[in-house]
Order: C-alpha cells, then structure tokens, then sequence
C-alpha cells in the first residue's frame, strides 16, 4: 500500500513538526490498534514503529487528501495486513480445546502455536478516562475472538466499531467500496459472535471490587494460602498457563492445579499490574521473575487467570514503568 496521499493542487504540504505531534499524539491507539489486529505487544511494537517510517517517508507528498489521522492508521491498519498475510491466528490455550480434568498430567505442548500476549493497560490508553471508555476494547476475550476473523473483516470491524471511522473513511483506507465495507462488517460480527459468544455476560465490577480481589489474590499466593484462593475464585473460574493447551475450568480442578505450587509463605512474591484494561500481576518465584497473571474479574470474584510464563514480560512491565514498585 502506498503511504502517500495525493490531493488537490496547492493543498498546504504535511511538515514534519506537524507530523511529529501528530505521530506523538496518536502513538497509544496505533498502538492499541495494532495489538487489537496482531494479538501481540511484540508485533504491535514493530508495526507502529513501520507506521512512523513510512509516514516520514510519505510526509513530502501528503496532499490532507483526509486527515492526518485517517491517513496514519490507513498505513497502520495496512502494515498489519500485510504482517498477517498468510499467518496462522494467535490464541489462547481455550481457544485450542477442551479444558483439561487432571491436573497432575504432564501439560500438553505439542504442536506450534502463536500465542497472545498481555499488553500494559497504560501504554495504550493515556489517562484514567480512556481507559474506563476503552478497555473492553483491549480485554484478553475481545482480542482472542478477534483473532478468529479473517485479517480484512478484523480490520473493518476495528475502524468501523472500536475506532469510530465513518465507512467512506474505511473503504478509502482499504481500497474498497462503501457497500463493501457495510457486508464485510456484517460478516464480521456475525463471526465474532460465534466465536466469543457471551464474552460480555460477566457483572462488570467496581474499581474498589476490582482492586479488592486482586490484593486477595496476591495475599493468598504470597502467604501460600490455598482456603484464600479459594474463596477468591468463582465456582465457574478457569486457569489459562499460556504456553500450554492444557488448562482447566471449575473452581475445585484450579485448586488441584493450583495447590501443588502454594509451598510455602514467601516462596512467591507478587505486585500489582494492569494488562489489557484488567487487573494484573507481575509474579516472581523464590525471587526470580516467572511472568504475568492477568485477572478477569466479576462481582462475585475472580472467572479467569491466564498466567503467562514469561520472566521476560516482567521485565518489560518494570522497565515500561507498569508495575506499581519495584
């Protein structure tokens, strides 16, 4: 796709200042838009970072033919295109089968997947507003069921529901019709609906509930507190080890699964996080990273752990200024 925009003649040329305050300000949701579309911090990354050089590279020759913004996340929404072509989706163990009903079983790693990864709440939505107005748009099941759409029906969808672009704008990025970008997105959320059916069902809780069951969840795991953890959990909650296709859903297989690595007060240290616009937790085991947990919440406790194994992204959230201390 070409990044340039040609307009009228004698329309006031793009300077790269302009530019640059644009790119500034635009920053967290091209960058929310390209984890949305690619389901990884990793990717997402490297598309914006693609989208910024090939706006420098087309800043000459931008005619305002649309806005600034259009024509940014018509390059954006491009590069991802073009990064999805002939990729598998990434998921999440769910996403991948049936939940696991013994825990002491060796986990099941068979096979390549790509999986989603968290993302810092705060590196995409810029104050305490947006996030509120945004986060169901960055929720790990949202991002999960994106990833079964094709990469142009996921593309129509974001633009059209998530960022507000009129279809003329849509269809303009993309190289299609109006009419085009209306059935697309039709098809699109009937996809979506099969695929994420009720993501949206569970009692949005407070703030205060939010942060309650998270300081609840890290208490009962720093003190090795298996009755804790229980009471956190919902009687339908699930684990997710991200990493493996083996996870487990009813309160009692979490706590088989659970219990055996609860060995002792102090054995894990936790502090709080905030991934994906859900309450989160960067956890180290006796005193070595090991990953993110990443909470979804309800009124009456804790549905779902999805626990990424991954000492990096520890690192990644300290130096990304994500952690509450260190």
């Amino acid at each position: 796709m070409d990044s340039t925009e040609v307009g009228p003649r004698g329309a006031e040329p793009l300077t790269g200042e302009l530019l640059t305050g644009h790119l500034e300000r635009e920053r967290r949701g091209l960058l929310a838009h390209c984890y949305r579309m690619l389901g990884s911090w990793d990717e997402a990354e490297d598309a914006v970072q693609e989208t910024s050089l090939r706006a420098w590279r087309g800043v000459e020759t931008f005619q305002h033919r649309s806005s600034v913004r259009v024509w940014l996340y018509r390059i954006a929404t491009n590069t991802c295109l073009t990064a999805l072509d002939g990729r598998g989706r990434r998921a999440l163990p769910s996403g991948l089968g049936p939940p696991g009903d013994d825990p002491a079983a060796a986990p099941d790693v068979s096979g390549a997947a790509n999986w989603i990864q968290p993302i810092p709440t705060a590196s995409v939505f810029d104050d305490p507003a947006t996030v509120v107005a945004g986060r169901e748009s960055v929720r790990l099941a949202f991002v999960a069921g994106l990833q079964y759409l094709p990469a142009r029906q996921r593309a129509v969808l974001l633009l059209r529901e998530v960022l507000a672009f009129s279809a003329a704008e849509v269809a303009a990025m993309l190289d299609t019709t109006v009419p085009a970008v209306k059935s697309t997105l039709q098809r699109a959320r009937a996809t979506l609906g099969d695929v994420a059916p009720g993501r949206d069902e569970l009692a949005e809780p407070s703030s205060a509930r939010d942060r309650e069951l998270l300081e609840r969840y890290m208490a009962a795991w720093q003190d090795a507190d298996v009755d804790a953890f229980e009471r956190v959990l919902r009687a339908d909650a699930a684990i997710e080890p991200v990493g493996s296709r083996t996870w487990f859903a009813g309160r009692s297989t979490c706590l088989r699964f659970a219990a055996p690595s609860m060995i002792g007060p102090g054995v894990w240290r936790m502090i709080a996080a905030d991934a994906n616009g859900q309450p989160a937790t960067a956890c180290w085991f006796r005193g070595e990273p090991f990953g993110i947990a990443v909470l979804t919440t309800a009124a009456d406790g804790i549905a779902r752990v999805t626990l990424f194994g991954d000492p990096g992204l520890v690192a990644r959230f300290s130096e990304a200024g994500r952690l509450e201390q260190v």
